[in-house]
């Protein structure tokens, strides 16, 4: 079950109280991105976060569930009413994300 764009804006909106979060779509499902480093996915209608130590820390209970099936497993967000813990958790994480991959160069 892809998820819905209601869904996608109404994480969107819990998380606008920071700067540069973005999100692209992906085959139905979107990617959450933080300052250019992907955050998070929205797969299913579950908000999924990459698993740092500063997101176990903040979430210590959150199941881990892959997005999609053959992925990496990530926490589950079971509270995204709670705006604040969201924004904390995002700009907690982000130290722990690795870089973004540089971009390859269009050919000629």
């Amino acid at each position: 079950m892809a998820s819905s764009k209601e869904y996608v804006d109404y994480i969107l909106e819990q998380l606008s109280g920071l700067e540069e979060i973005s999100c692209r779509s992906m085959m139905g499902e979107y990617i959450v991105y933080y300052r250019e480093k992907i955050a998070a996915y929205i797969c299913d209608e579950r908000f999924l976060v990459k698993p740092t130590a500063a997101a176990k820390a903040l979430l210590p209970s959150a199941p881990s569930e892959p997005p999609y099936e053959g992925a990496k497993e990530m926490l589950l967000v079971r509270d995204p009413e709670n705006r604040e813990l969201l924004t904390e958790l995002i700009q907690a994480l982000y130290e722990e994300l690795p870089a973004p991959k540089p971009k390859r160069a269009k050919k000629a």
